[in-house]
């Protein structure tokens, strides 16, 4: 069973299943939220989650006008998960909170046209210039 967790521990999140998907998303809010020019998420189905310790929700509107909403630990600051509007079923989970290095590599890369020059990705990660509609 995986778990994910905070800088601190006091918030954790545990998984009965592996991710549904795992993505890079190099759109501005990602980079603000994670301080790094991308960001490396993992998402689940919302019924195999248990989620432990208490987080701050901070509710973001994003460019098609529906809320994300951003849980981070209240003690530490750590972002670990957020639920999007759009896809109320999947869980994103940050995949630094899981602290493995085995962890299942990303299928896409989303919003390049925000990408950092400098970066370089896999040929084997699809590149999306938005958000791929439809696909997941």
């Amino acid at each position: 069973m995986a778990t994910a967790q905070c800088a601190c521990g006091a918030l954790r999140l545990m998984f009965s299943e592996p991710p549904q998907l795992t993505a890079l998303c190099h759109c501005f809010a990602c980079q603000r939220r994670t301080g790094a020019p991308f960001s490396a998420n993992a998402f689940y189905s919302i019924d195999c989650v248990e989620i432990f310790g208490t987080s701050t929700e901070f509710i973001r509107t994003g460019d098609s006008g529906r809320k994300v909403r951003m849980h981070f630990c209240p003690i530490c600051g750590s972002t670990v998960y957020w639920k999007a509007d759009v896809s109320p079923s999947w869980i994103g989970v940050a995949v630094g909170s899981f602290v493995e290095p085995a962890f299942a590599p990303p299928a896409m890369s989303v919003f390049e046209q925000s990408k950092h020059k400098w970066v370089q990705l896999d040929e084997t990660i699809e590149p999306f210039q938005g958000l791929p509609i439809g696909q997941y």
